[in-house]
Parts: structure tokens; sequence; C-alpha cells
């Protein structure tokens, strides 16, 4: 029998036809539906010309078990997961690709509570029993009905992050970019304007469209940020907000048109929650670090550092009672959404903490971003990962003065730190550097260490 090769660390990704198809989607499912126990799914989709067909599928291999599938339709990731602890289903399932090209598409999936998949049990149990193909005998009474009440619900619970008497006026310029997120984010303004909040939004890229006019929503590539930079700057908004095809990741731009990193609004985050929760812990993954950790310990929390990934980071937050966790690649935690991911929630508190302050997001990070400079992550495709580390380690084994395991490797030598990494999800090595106060020594360490990683040997 052929290998899986959509698997990956901790959700299904690959590309059509080679990789995922319609056979393969339907076996997944049935699988994950065994395996769990599962009697009770909620499904979603996103708004890809190849999900639709997927998403069938996933209902087909689930009611092959005689599981209750409810429906959710077109939306985010993030509702899925909210309605899978709603509904007290046994599972969820989400056909996306996220930011993935266009000839790709994936299943993120989750168990009862919106709990993690274990990528070393429940995910290979399922990659096993797929590949095998030796199911139960299929199970009369299986329904698939839609799930009406969940986007009030999620609309509820997201608003519940935010103090909107607290908020003031303000003007957001909002790109969808053609993703999941335009009747979601309309639903939470009409919340909102039910509310009395003060806010005007622009809105861009807004009507969902699999064929993606604009672009594959990726905000985090920088030839995709001039769009809303640009929308930003023209409309004289205060704030620019945008999302991946799937909503889960959140991307902000200050007035000025500004791309603001991620590992710098986990610090405006961290200080969000530690206001409302003082002592509370704070989760964040291993790649920048020094300014989060800086935030968390000057502000009387406890930071925690787990292992890049929503599976990783999930599971620190539910076994250590984190009230948040963050990833500098925009992927945000919060302990009371059923320790998920939200794209929605970090740009209300941002907005709420704009509006305490009486200051401007640029006003925010600025400060921040000289005080700890980064790279921002860098990747490479080297054929041997193994020896490109090797290089790093050899050239600086003399000014190391602390090593991390955690997550691939990461260097502390006091001045300055390296984060280098394996990605999880695509075949590539992840550089971060960060220092202490000096955009200089990261520069130039970047250079040291891009010859050291491009060297053949």
């Amino acid at each position: 029998m052929s290998a899986l090769t959509c698997f990956k660390a901790y959700d299904i990704r690959g590309r059509l036809g080679a990789e995922l198809n319609e056979d393969i989607a339907q076996r997944i499912a049935r699988a994950f539906s065994e395996v769990l126990g599962a009697e009770r799914v909620v499904v979603g989709h996103d708004p890809r010309a190849s999900s639709k067909a997927l998403v069938d599928a996933v209902k087909a291999g689930l009611l092959a078990t005689g599981a209750e599938v409810l429906d959710l339709g077109l939306c985010g990731t993030e509702e899925m997961y909210h309605a899978t602890a709603y509904f007290e289903a046994d599972g969820g399932i989400e056909v996306t690709a996220s930011h993935n090209p266009m000839d790709y598409n994936g299943l993120k999936m989750v168990k009862r509570g919106s709990a993690p998949l274990d990528p070393k049990t429940d995910m290979l149990a399922i990659k096993a029993l797929a590949t095998s193909q030796n199911f139960a005998p299929a199970k009369p009474g299986g329904t698939v009905r839609p799930a009406k009440a969940a986007r009030g619900a999620y609309v509820q619970a997201v608003l519940s992050f935010v103090d909107v008497a607290a908020l003031k006026p303000i003007k957001i310029l909002i790109n969808a970019g053609n993703g999941a997120a335009g009747p979601s984010f309309d639903a939470i303004a009409e919340g909102l304007a039910k509310r009395g909040a003060p806010l005007s939004f622009i809105c861009l890229n807004h009507e969902p469209d699999g064929s993606f006019p604009n672009g594959i929503p990726n905000p985090l590539l920088p030839e995709n940020q001039p769009m809303t930079a640009n929308a930003v700057r023209a409309a004289g908004a205060d704030l620019g907000v945008a999302w991946d095809g799937d909503f889960d990741r959140c991307f902000l731009f200050d007035h000025l048109g500004r791309f603001v990193p991620g590992e710098y609004v986990v610090g405006l985050l961290a200080e969000v929650f530690l206001a409302k929760e003082p002592a509370a812990r704070i989760v964040h993954d291993p790649r920048i670090i020094w300014n989060t950790q800086e935030i968390v310990n000057r502000l009387g929390g406890v930071p925690v550092m787990a292992r890049t990934g929503h599976a990783y980071l999930k599971q620190a937050l539910r076994d250590t009672g984190a009230v948040y966790g963050g990833e500098m690649s925009a992927h945000h935690y919060f302990r009371d959404f059923a320790c998920c991911d939200s794209g929605m929630i970090p740009w209300l508190l941002i907005v709420e903490l704009m509006a305490r302050r009486g200051v401007s997001l640029a006003d925010l990070v600025s400060e921040r971003m000289a005080a700890f400079p980064s790279s921002g992550e860098i990747n490479f495709q080297v054929a041997d990962t193994g020896a490109a580390v090797a290089r790093v380690l050899a050239a600086l084994k003399e000014e190391v003065v602390a090593r991390d395991d955690t997550d691939g490797l990461s260097l502390d030598m006091g001045t300055w730190r390296l984060s280098l990494r394996s990605s999880n999800t695509e075949p590539l090595l992840r550089l971060n550097v960060e220092s202490r106060g000096d955009a200089a020594l990261v520069a130039a360490s970047v250079a040291r260490l891009r010859a050291l990683i491009d060297a053949q040997g």
C-alpha cells in the first residue's frame, strides 16, 4: 500500500491529485471517526475551489461510521474549533489549505473539547487505518444537519474577550483576502455595532472567492503586504487587519502602513492578559523570545516556552493553565477559547489596548522593536539540513553561552540569539535571529549564518 504523504506533523496537507484527493479525504475522515470513536463530528470548509468536493468526501467517510455530522458550511478554522466544544462533539474537521498554493488542500482536525490530536498517537493511528483501509463494517444511521446556532455562539464567544465600553472611535481597514473571513467578520461587526462599539470599517477583498483573484491570502509574505499597507494609508485608517485563507492567523498594520511582526504582537497580547490576570502564565514559541520574556517577567507573569506548532502550543496551554499563548507566525491561542487559536480575538484586544493606553499601534510597538530587533523568519532550501546545522554549531561553539533544543536548535550568544529549525509543513530550514537593542548585530549575524547555511561543505 502506498504511503499517505499528506500527513504532516499535526495536520493533513498535500498537493491535489498526487497527495490528496476525494478518496484519500474520505478514508482519512472514516479513520478519524473510528480511531476517536466519534458519534458527532463538526465539519466546515474554506472557499477554495477544491474544498467543496473534499468536504463532501469527508462527510461520506464520517457517515460510513454512523456519525452525526454538524455542517458549518463555509467558515474559518476557529469556527470549527469553537463549534466542536460548543456542541460537545467528539471531533471537528476543517477542509482548508490556509495559505498554501492553489494546487494544495488539507484537513485540520481536533478531538473532543477541541483538543489537538497527539502527533505520536492519534495521528499515527489515523494514518495507519487510512492507509490499510481495514475499516469496521459500515454503520447505518449517519446523518448530516446544519449547525444553525454555531455562528451566533461563536460571535458571542469572540466578543466576550473585549470590553466594548472601553473602546474609542477608530477607523480600521479590513483585508479578508477573498478567503473565509468576510462573512464571519460581518457577523462580528454586527455584534459590535449592537453593543455600541464606536468602530468604523473599510473592507477590502471581502467576498470569499476560491479563485483568489488578488492572490493567495498570506500576509506574512513581504510581497503580499503592500496591498494592505497602501490601503491603510489611502483610507487614513488607524489600523489595518489582514488574514490568511481560513483566518486563524491575524496580521496587523499600523496607521503608517507598517507591517507589525508577529513576535511584537505576542508581547502586546501578553501585556493585555497580564493586566486582566496578574501572575498568569504566557506561552510562547522558541523562535523569537526576548521581547516576550522581558514583558512577561516585568509584569509579574510566568513565561512558558513550547515547541512551535498549533498542536504543541494548545497542549502547553492545557498542561499549564496559561491564559494566552502566541507564535511569531501570527497564531494566537486563548485559554477561554478552548485553548485554540483565533484570528478575530487578537485585533479586538489590540484595539482595546490602544484605547486604554490612548496611543497608536505604532507607538505601542516602536519602542519594543528598537529594544529587541529581530530578523524575521528566513527560509532556506538546503539538500542536507543536518549538515547545515552542524556547520553553524561548529562555527559558533566558542561563543555560545546557552543552548536549547526544545524545537530545533536555539543558541544564545549573550548579545544575540538564533533559532534554527526544520519546518513542520514544508521542506525548509527556518532561521530567526534577535538581539538586545542592536539591529546592526542582527544584520551582521544573519549575513554570517546565511553563508554557513548556504555553504556546500
